[in-house]
């Protein structure tokens, strides 16, 4: 039989988005998951990374809220900014239609500028613990019309120590709510927050051959600590990949590797815990686009990064822990796609490769010296790939985003402008209706709308010419 997005009876919005984003058939773990959360059922999901799981929660969620509430009805928390960054853009895209409002709250962002779009209309927040209580503490983000939590990738957050920030979170939620909880490992504290917040819930175990995907080679080469640099070269000439990440332990080695690249001519970027947030998000923007070939980075790439076309992923530093092996290599081999894990093991860390062995179940077979024959004869198509520039990946949502347009208005909340004034407007424009109007967001000064259906144009010539309550606004295209 034929599974389709529309075995689910979604609403028309939903399906609508998600045929624009490609969601064709849904994964195992969306088809286990969706059902069981539009139910509002309680679930523990235990699935891989790269499964296809935000879908599976994003979905449901979109689905429950109800668009004329204006408090939050969902909370979803992750370890990483970037994944609560991409969550946030996965909501966004999924909810378009139906003009779900997401916000992402996260560290290293202005606090006030958060509080503020938290006092805006959003139905559901996404973001990291520490600031997630952070502004729970201080009263910015309201929860008395919470009905939805999801924690997701539980495992992370433990590793990184916030279990007990997102305990305390949970302390401060409505008790009457419906808990999803997503991990690629159930470790016992993670099992045992479970049965504490949880209600009878649903265990959902999404089987894959080992842990890790059988569509992945896994090789590993023995190297002095000298000589790493060298042989890291060496593999990439005769791998030759289009796409690639380099993890490295630390920040510095980060630095390190990717400053010795680039000097080799090498079209790469680099990616670690140390670097401000807007230069954090604007390189992983640019390695999902396609516009450099080679990633360094730390542990932090190895949440939330949803490329399909990585197909080798470089271990230059083994994992400090097997749990993180399965992580970064869950980077490669996505959506249907093969790939390749190579990892770099000086003769002091043979007892670690045997640990992720018998973790993922699988036997790592070990390279074969690299001859410099075979160095040298890869080298001109390596030479000729790295001259050229990569093919530019569309974005998932570009086909959603080619028939929206946003158009900004200088008038807001201080001019006492509401939504539905910009509706009852735009809508006496001929050949537009309610459906035509996406996500409003009103800020003091300003307002933003989106035009749906190819509308916009049409909308942002008349609206020159139109009042809204009765003042004239400018109006132009938003350029963001």
């Amino acid at each position: 039989m034929n599974r389709t997005f529309q075995q689910f009876n979604l609403g028309e919005d939903i399906v609508k988005a998600l045929s624009s984003l490609n969601y064709i058939k849904p994964t195992n773990v969306q088809e286990e998951v969706i059902p069981k959360a539009l139910v509002k059922m309680d679930i523990i999901v235990q699935s891989q990374t790269g499964s296809g799981k935000t879908a599976a929660f994003a979905v449901p969620l979109c689905e429950l809220v109800h668009w004329e509430e204006n408090k939050p009805q969902a909370l979803v928390l992750t370890p990483t900014r970037e994944l609560a960054a991409q969550v946030k853009d996965d909501i966004t895209n999924i909810g378009r239609f139906k003009r779900v409002k997401a916000t992402a709250i996260y560290g290293k962002q202005s606090f006030q500028r958060q509080k503020i779009e938290l006092k805006q209309k959003s139905h559901i927040v996404v973001g990291t613990p520490g600031r997630v209580l952070d502004h729970l503490e201080k009263g910015t983000l309201e929860v008395n019309r919470l009905k939805y939590l999801v924690i997701d990738e539980a495992d992370e957050m433990l590793n990184m120590g916030f279990m007990d920030q997102v305990e305390a979170i949970i302390q401060k939620l409505p008790q009457n709510r419906v808990t999803m909880l997503f991990s690629a490992t159930l470790p016992e504290d993670i099992k045992q927050l479970a049965n504490q917040y949880m209600t009878e819930p649903a265990l959902i175990e999404i089987k894959r051959s080992g842990l890790t995907t059988n569509r992945i080679e896994h090789v590993w080469y023995e190297v002095e600590e000298g000589e790493k640099f060298l042989l890291l070269k060496d593999i990439t000439v005769v791998e030759n990949p289009d796409s690639c990440i380099v993890f490295c332990a630390t920040q510095e080695e980060v630095e390190r590797v990717h400053r010795k690249l680039h000097r080799s001519g090498y079209p790469c970027g680099k990616l670690h815990g140390g670097m401000v947030q807007e230069d954090r998000f604007s390189v992983m923007n640019a390695f999902k686009r396609g516009e450099f070939r080679y990633l360094i980075a730390t542990d932090v790439a190895s949440r939330g990064i949803d490329i399909e076309d990585i197909s080798l992923v470089i271990n230059y530093d083994i994992p400090s822990d097997k749990e993180r092996y399965v992580h970064r290599i869950g980077r490669t081999a996505r959506a249907g796609k093969s790939g390749k894990a190579i990892t770099l093991i000086s003769n002091d860390e043979n007892h670690q490769l045997d640990e992720i062995e018998n973790y993922i179940g699988i036997k790592i077979i070990k390279g074969e010296v690299l001859n410099r024959d075979a160095v040298v004869l890869a080298e001109s198509s390596f030479l000729d790939k790295i001259k050229n520039k990569p093919t530019k990946k569309e974005e998932k949502s570009a086909k959603l985003e080619r028939n929206i347009m946003k158009l900004y208005f200088n008038g807001g909340k201080k001019k006492k402008i509401r939504a539905v004034d910009f509706v009852g407007t735009i809508c006496q424009i001929d050949g537009i209706t309610a459906e035509d109007i996406g996500i409003i967001s009103i800020q003091e000064n300003q307002t933003y709308v989106d035009i749906l259906n190819g509308k916009g144009p049409l909308v942002l010539k008349e609206m020159k010419n139109r009042t809204v309550k009765g003042k004239q606004l400018k109006v132009h295209e938003a350029r963001n």
